[in-house]
Protein backbone atom coordinates (compact mmCIF):
# COMPACT_ATOMS: atom_id res chain seq x y z
CA UNK A 1 0.00 0.00 0.00
CA UNK A 2 1.38 3.36 -0.91
CA UNK A 3 1.99 5.92 1.82
CA UNK A 4 -0.69 8.55 1.75
CA UNK A 5 1.74 10.99 3.00
CA UNK A 6 0.91 14.23 4.77
CA UNK A 7 3.61 14.52 7.41
CA UNK A 8 7.32 15.36 7.05
CA UNK A 9 6.88 18.66 5.17
CA UNK A 10 9.46 19.64 7.71
CA UNK A 11 11.07 17.08 9.96
CA UNK A 12 11.26 19.46 12.88
CA UNK A 13 7.56 20.14 12.73
CA UNK A 14 6.99 16.42 12.41
CA UNK A 15 8.86 15.53 15.58
CA UNK A 16 6.02 16.75 17.74
CA UNK A 17 3.52 14.82 15.65
CA UNK A 18 5.73 11.71 15.96
CA UNK A 19 5.44 11.84 19.70
CA UNK A 20 1.75 12.67 19.78
CA UNK A 21 0.81 9.99 17.30
CA UNK A 22 2.60 7.24 19.15
CA UNK A 23 2.41 8.11 22.82
CA UNK A 24 0.38 4.96 23.60
CA UNK A 25 2.37 2.35 23.43
CA UNK A 26 26.94 -1.00 -5.79
CA UNK A 27 24.25 0.35 -7.72
CA UNK A 28 22.41 3.56 -6.91
CA UNK A 29 19.39 1.43 -7.81
CA UNK A 30 20.50 0.18 -9.81
CA UNK A 31 15.68 -35.74 -0.90
CA UNK A 32 17.38 -34.93 -3.15
CA UNK A 33 18.77 -31.95 -1.38
CA UNK A 34 16.71 -30.60 1.47
CA UNK A 35 14.40 -27.93 0.12
CA UNK A 36 14.30 -24.78 2.27
CA UNK A 37 10.85 -23.32 2.70
CA UNK A 38 10.36 -20.16 0.68
CA UNK A 39 9.80 -16.93 2.54
CA UNK A 40 6.11 -16.86 3.29
CA UNK A 41 3.65 -14.71 5.13
CA UNK A 42 3.88 -15.93 8.74
CA UNK A 43 1.10 -16.21 11.25
CA UNK A 44 2.03 -13.94 14.13
CA UNK A 45 0.47 -13.38 17.51
CA UNK A 46 -1.23 -10.01 17.83
CA UNK A 47 0.85 -7.40 19.63
CA UNK A 48 0.28 -3.72 20.25
CA UNK A 49 1.63 -1.94 17.19
CA UNK A 50 3.81 1.13 17.33
CA UNK A 51 2.55 3.49 14.65
CA UNK A 52 4.81 5.85 12.78
CA UNK A 53 3.46 9.00 11.11
CA UNK A 54 2.89 8.80 7.39
CA UNK A 55 5.71 10.01 5.19
CA UNK A 56 5.43 11.83 1.86
CA UNK A 57 8.66 11.06 -0.04
CA UNK A 58 7.90 13.85 -2.54
CA UNK A 59 8.28 16.42 0.26
CA UNK A 60 11.76 15.25 1.25
CA UNK A 61 14.82 16.99 -0.17
CA UNK A 62 18.49 16.04 -0.12
CA UNK A 63 20.40 12.85 -0.84
CA UNK A 64 20.77 9.63 1.18
CA UNK A 65 23.93 7.54 1.34
CA UNK A 66 23.98 3.98 2.68
CA UNK A 67 26.59 1.22 2.45
CA UNK A 68 27.28 -2.21 3.86
CA UNK A 69 25.96 -5.74 3.79
CA UNK A 70 25.46 -7.61 0.52
CA UNK A 71 22.66 -9.45 2.34
CA UNK A 72 20.74 -6.37 3.46
CA UNK A 73 21.57 -4.49 0.26
CA UNK A 74 18.86 -6.07 -1.93
CA UNK A 75 16.23 -5.41 0.74
CA UNK A 76 17.28 -1.77 1.02
CA UNK A 77 17.19 -1.44 -2.77
CA UNK A 78 13.63 -2.80 -2.86
CA UNK A 79 12.57 -0.14 -0.33
CA UNK A 80 14.47 2.53 -2.26
CA UNK A 81 12.58 1.69 -5.44
CA UNK A 82 9.25 2.09 -3.64
CA UNK A 83 10.46 5.33 -2.07
CA UNK A 84 11.24 6.76 -5.51
CA UNK A 85 7.96 5.48 -6.95
CA UNK A 86 6.17 7.35 -4.17
CA UNK A 87 7.76 10.63 -5.18
CA UNK A 88 11.28 10.98 -3.73
CA UNK A 89 13.44 12.94 -6.18
CA UNK A 90 16.80 12.95 -4.41
CA UNK A 91 19.62 10.49 -5.00
CA UNK A 92 19.90 7.32 -2.91
CA UNK A 93 23.30 5.70 -3.07
CA UNK A 94 23.64 2.16 -1.74
CA UNK A 95 27.12 0.63 -1.88
CA UNK A 96 27.44 -3.14 -1.40
CA UNK A 97 30.77 -3.50 0.40
CA UNK A 98 30.06 -5.93 3.25
CA UNK A 99 28.93 -5.22 6.80
CA UNK A 100 32.44 -4.43 8.02
CA UNK A 101 33.03 -2.05 5.15
CA UNK A 102 29.70 -0.39 5.85
CA UNK A 103 30.58 0.23 9.49
CA UNK A 104 33.97 1.58 8.42
CA UNK A 105 32.32 4.23 6.27
CA UNK A 106 29.73 4.97 8.93
CA UNK A 107 32.04 5.00 11.97
CA UNK A 108 35.56 5.71 10.66
CA UNK A 109 35.12 8.15 7.81
CA UNK A 110 31.60 9.28 8.74
CA UNK A 111 30.62 9.55 5.08
CA UNK A 112 27.39 7.53 5.13
CA UNK A 113 23.99 8.18 6.68
CA UNK A 114 23.00 4.52 7.06
CA UNK A 115 24.95 1.28 7.54
CA UNK A 116 23.39 -1.96 6.29
CA UNK A 117 24.39 -4.87 8.52
CA UNK A 118 23.86 -8.61 8.72
CA UNK A 119 25.24 -8.69 12.28
CA UNK A 120 25.27 -6.44 15.29
CA UNK A 121 27.86 -3.68 15.50
CA UNK A 122 31.12 -4.62 17.26
CA UNK A 123 32.56 -2.78 20.26
CA UNK A 124 35.55 -1.56 18.25
CA UNK A 125 33.21 -0.21 15.58
CA UNK A 126 31.22 1.65 18.24
CA UNK A 127 34.49 3.04 19.55
CA UNK A 128 35.34 4.35 16.08
CA UNK A 129 31.94 6.05 15.91
CA UNK A 130 32.63 7.73 19.25
CA UNK A 131 35.92 9.14 17.91
CA UNK A 132 34.24 11.01 15.07
CA UNK A 133 33.74 14.75 15.38
CA UNK A 134 30.90 15.05 16.06
CA UNK A 135 30.65 11.63 17.67
CA UNK A 136 28.06 9.17 16.42
CA UNK A 137 25.97 6.88 18.58
CA UNK A 138 24.80 4.02 16.31
CA UNK A 139 21.13 3.05 16.59
CA UNK A 140 20.11 -0.41 15.36
CA UNK A 141 16.85 -0.87 13.48
CA UNK A 142 15.88 -4.53 13.01
CA UNK A 143 14.37 -4.96 9.54
CA UNK A 144 14.21 -8.71 8.97
CA UNK A 145 15.56 -12.20 9.48
CA UNK A 146 17.89 -14.25 7.31
CA UNK A 147 18.98 -17.87 7.25
CA UNK A 148 22.50 -18.38 5.93
CA UNK A 149 22.14 -21.22 3.45
CA UNK A 150 24.74 -23.92 2.76
CA UNK A 151 24.82 -24.83 -0.92
CA UNK A 152 26.41 -27.56 -3.03
CA UNK A 153 26.63 -28.39 -6.72
CA UNK A 154 23.56 -29.84 -8.42
CA UNK A 155 25.53 -33.00 -9.23
CA UNK A 156 26.37 -33.59 -5.57
CA UNK A 157 24.33 -36.69 -4.69
CA UNK A 158 25.85 -37.52 -1.30
CA UNK A 159 25.36 -34.40 0.84
CA UNK A 160 21.82 -33.70 2.01
CA UNK A 161 22.43 -32.87 5.66
CA UNK A 162 25.39 -32.10 7.92
CA UNK A 163 25.96 -31.82 11.64
CA UNK A 164 27.55 -28.70 13.09
CA UNK A 165 30.74 -30.66 13.70
CA UNK A 166 30.86 -31.96 10.13
CA UNK A 167 30.26 -28.48 8.76
CA UNK A 168 33.16 -27.12 10.77
CA UNK A 169 35.49 -29.80 9.42
CA UNK A 170 34.30 -29.32 5.85
CA UNK A 171 35.27 -25.65 5.93
CA UNK A 172 38.55 -25.94 7.85
CA UNK A 173 40.71 -29.04 8.38
CA UNK A 174 39.31 -31.62 5.96
CA UNK A 175 41.01 -31.79 2.57
CA UNK A 176 38.79 -34.45 1.03
CA UNK A 177 35.13 -35.22 1.59
CA UNK A 178 36.10 -38.66 2.83
CA UNK A 179 38.11 -37.01 5.63
CA UNK A 180 34.78 -35.96 7.14
CA UNK A 181 32.80 -39.12 6.38
CA UNK A 182 34.39 -42.27 4.88
CA UNK A 183 31.19 -42.88 2.92
CA UNK A 184 31.71 -39.64 1.03
CA UNK A 185 33.95 -39.35 -2.09
CA UNK A 186 37.72 -39.17 -1.77
CA UNK A 187 37.63 -35.92 -3.72
CA UNK A 188 39.10 -32.53 -2.76
CA UNK A 189 36.69 -30.08 -1.11
CA UNK A 190 36.44 -26.78 -2.98
CA UNK A 191 35.28 -24.07 -0.57
CA UNK A 192 33.66 -20.76 -1.42
CA UNK A 193 33.14 -18.25 1.38
CA UNK A 194 32.20 -14.58 1.71
CA UNK A 195 35.12 -12.22 2.30
CA UNK A 196 36.40 -10.89 5.59
CA UNK A 197 34.39 -7.65 5.36
CA UNK A 198 31.19 -9.70 5.23
CA UNK A 199 28.86 -10.01 8.19
CA UNK A 200 27.91 -13.40 6.77
CA UNK A 201 31.53 -14.53 7.13
CA UNK A 202 31.70 -13.24 10.72
CA UNK A 203 28.45 -14.95 11.69
CA UNK A 204 29.47 -18.25 10.09
CA UNK A 205 32.89 -18.15 11.77
CA UNK A 206 31.30 -17.56 15.17
CA UNK A 207 28.52 -20.14 15.08
CA UNK A 208 30.13 -22.90 13.02
CA UNK A 209 33.74 -22.63 14.20
CA UNK A 210 34.36 -20.49 17.29
CA UNK A 211 31.49 -21.50 19.57
CA UNK A 212 31.35 -25.23 18.73
CA UNK A 213 35.14 -25.52 19.09
CA UNK A 214 35.18 -23.20 22.13
CA UNK A 215 37.88 -20.97 20.68
CA UNK A 216 38.77 -17.93 22.76
CA UNK A 217 38.85 -15.47 19.85
CA UNK A 218 36.70 -15.03 16.79
CA UNK A 219 39.84 -14.15 14.84
CA UNK A 220 41.15 -17.66 15.46
CA UNK A 221 38.02 -19.10 13.85
CA UNK A 222 38.37 -16.75 10.89
CA UNK A 223 41.97 -17.83 10.33
CA UNK A 224 40.93 -21.47 10.26
CA UNK A 225 38.39 -20.69 7.55
CA UNK A 226 40.70 -18.53 5.46
CA UNK A 227 43.71 -20.84 5.74
CA UNK A 228 41.84 -23.98 4.67
CA UNK A 229 43.05 -25.43 1.37
CA UNK A 230 41.08 -24.78 -1.79
CA UNK A 231 39.25 -21.82 -0.27
CA UNK A 232 38.17 -18.82 -2.32
CA UNK A 233 36.74 -15.76 -0.59
CA UNK A 234 34.70 -13.02 -2.26
CA UNK A 235 32.44 -10.16 -1.19
CA UNK A 236 30.41 -10.81 -4.35
CA UNK A 237 27.78 -13.51 -3.79
CA UNK A 238 27.56 -14.08 -7.54
CA UNK A 239 31.19 -15.21 -7.52
CA UNK A 240 30.32 -17.75 -4.83
CA UNK A 241 27.35 -19.03 -6.84
CA UNK A 242 29.48 -19.44 -9.96
CA UNK A 243 32.21 -21.20 -8.00
CA UNK A 244 29.91 -23.81 -6.48
CA UNK A 245 28.05 -24.29 -9.74
CA UNK A 246 31.32 -24.90 -11.56
CA UNK A 247 32.63 -27.79 -9.45
CA UNK A 248 30.83 -31.00 -8.49
CA UNK A 249 32.67 -31.17 -5.16
CA UNK A 250 32.31 -27.52 -4.18
CA UNK A 251 30.44 -26.06 -1.22
CA UNK A 252 29.62 -22.51 -0.20
CA UNK A 253 27.26 -20.32 1.82
CA UNK A 254 25.42 -17.01 1.58
CA UNK A 255 22.08 -15.41 2.45
CA UNK A 256 18.79 -17.17 1.79
CA UNK A 257 17.70 -14.61 -0.82
CA UNK A 258 20.64 -15.46 -3.06
CA UNK A 259 19.85 -19.14 -2.77
CA UNK A 260 16.25 -18.52 -3.77
CA UNK A 261 17.42 -16.67 -6.85
CA UNK A 262 19.81 -19.47 -7.79
CA UNK A 263 18.01 -22.62 -6.61
CA UNK A 264 17.78 -23.96 -10.15
CA UNK A 265 21.59 -23.93 -10.22
CA UNK A 266 22.45 -25.14 -6.71
CA UNK A 267 21.19 -27.49 -3.98
CA UNK A 268 20.70 -26.41 -0.37
CA UNK A 269 21.41 -28.75 2.53
CA UNK A 270 20.03 -29.03 6.05
CA UNK A 271 22.04 -28.53 9.22
CA UNK A 272 21.32 -30.95 12.05
CA UNK A 273 18.27 -32.15 10.06
CA UNK A 274 16.76 -28.65 10.02
CA UNK A 275 16.25 -26.73 6.78
CA UNK A 276 16.03 -22.92 6.67
CA UNK A 277 12.47 -21.58 6.81
CA UNK A 278 10.60 -18.72 8.48
CA UNK A 279 9.64 -20.91 11.43
CA UNK A 280 13.12 -22.35 11.99
CA UNK A 281 14.85 -19.01 11.45
CA UNK A 282 12.58 -16.97 13.74
CA UNK A 283 12.58 -19.63 16.47
CA UNK A 284 16.35 -20.02 16.30
CA UNK A 285 16.13 -23.76 15.64
CA UNK A 286 18.06 -23.33 12.42
CA UNK A 287 21.73 -22.92 13.37
CA UNK A 288 22.48 -20.07 10.99
CA UNK A 289 19.42 -17.85 11.43
CA UNK A 290 20.32 -14.21 12.08
CA UNK A 291 18.78 -10.74 12.36
CA UNK A 292 19.19 -8.09 9.67
CA UNK A 293 19.70 -4.42 10.55
CA UNK A 294 20.12 -0.92 9.29
CA UNK A 295 21.98 1.56 11.52
CA UNK A 296 21.91 5.33 11.79
CA UNK A 297 22.45 8.04 14.41
CA UNK A 298 20.08 10.43 16.18
CA UNK A 299 22.02 13.53 15.14
CA UNK A 300 21.88 12.45 11.50
CA UNK A 301 18.14 11.82 11.74
CA UNK A 302 17.51 15.26 13.20
CA UNK A 303 19.80 17.08 10.78
CA UNK A 304 18.65 15.24 7.65
CA UNK A 305 14.86 14.94 7.34
CA UNK A 306 15.27 12.79 4.23
CA UNK A 307 17.18 10.13 6.18
CA UNK A 308 14.65 10.08 9.02
CA UNK A 309 11.85 9.94 6.48
CA UNK A 310 13.48 7.09 4.59
CA UNK A 311 13.99 4.99 7.73
CA UNK A 312 10.39 5.69 8.77
CA UNK A 313 9.26 4.55 5.31
CA UNK A 314 11.57 1.51 5.49
CA UNK A 315 10.14 0.29 8.79
CA UNK A 316 6.58 0.95 7.65
CA UNK A 317 6.89 -0.92 4.35
CA UNK A 318 9.56 -3.58 4.84
CA UNK A 319 7.11 -6.42 5.50
CA UNK A 320 5.41 -5.70 2.17
CA UNK A 321 8.53 -6.53 0.16
CA UNK A 322 10.73 -8.74 2.31
CA UNK A 323 9.30 -12.06 1.13
CA UNK A 324 9.74 -10.99 -2.50
CA UNK A 325 13.40 -10.25 -1.83
CA UNK A 326 13.80 -13.67 -0.22
CA UNK A 327 14.10 -13.04 3.50
CA UNK A 328 11.79 -13.49 6.46
CA UNK A 329 10.00 -10.74 8.42
CA UNK A 330 11.26 -9.76 11.82
CA UNK A 331 8.84 -10.56 14.62
CA UNK A 332 6.22 -7.93 15.39
CA UNK A 333 7.97 -7.30 18.70
CA UNK A 334 11.32 -6.67 16.99
CA UNK A 335 9.85 -4.41 14.33
CA UNK A 336 7.90 -2.41 16.91
CA UNK A 337 11.08 -1.99 18.93
CA UNK A 338 12.75 -0.54 15.84
CA UNK A 339 9.89 1.88 15.30
CA UNK A 340 10.06 2.98 18.92
CA UNK A 341 13.83 3.44 18.61
CA UNK A 342 13.22 5.83 15.72
CA UNK A 343 10.68 7.83 17.70
CA UNK A 344 13.01 7.98 20.69
CA UNK A 345 15.90 9.16 18.50
CA UNK A 346 13.81 12.07 17.23
CA UNK A 347 12.83 13.38 20.67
Amino acid sequence: MRSKLMIFVSLFAAIGMFLTATAPASPVFAAPAAEPTKAAEPTKAAVKEVELPEVDPSKLKGDIYSAGSSTVGPLSEAIQELFVQDGYTGEIKNDIIGTGGGFERFCKTGETDIANASRGIKDEEKANCAKLNPARNPIAFRVGTDAITIVVNKKNDFLKNVTTEELGKIFTTAEKWSDVNPKWPAQPIKRFTPGTDSGTFDFFAEFVIQKPQKLAKLDDAKKLLLNAKNTQASEDDNVLVQGVEGDQYAIGYFGFAYYQQQQDRLNAISINDIAPSFETAESGKYLLSRPLFIYSDAAILKAKPQVAGFINYYLTNVDKVIDKVGYFPASDEALNASKQALLDALK
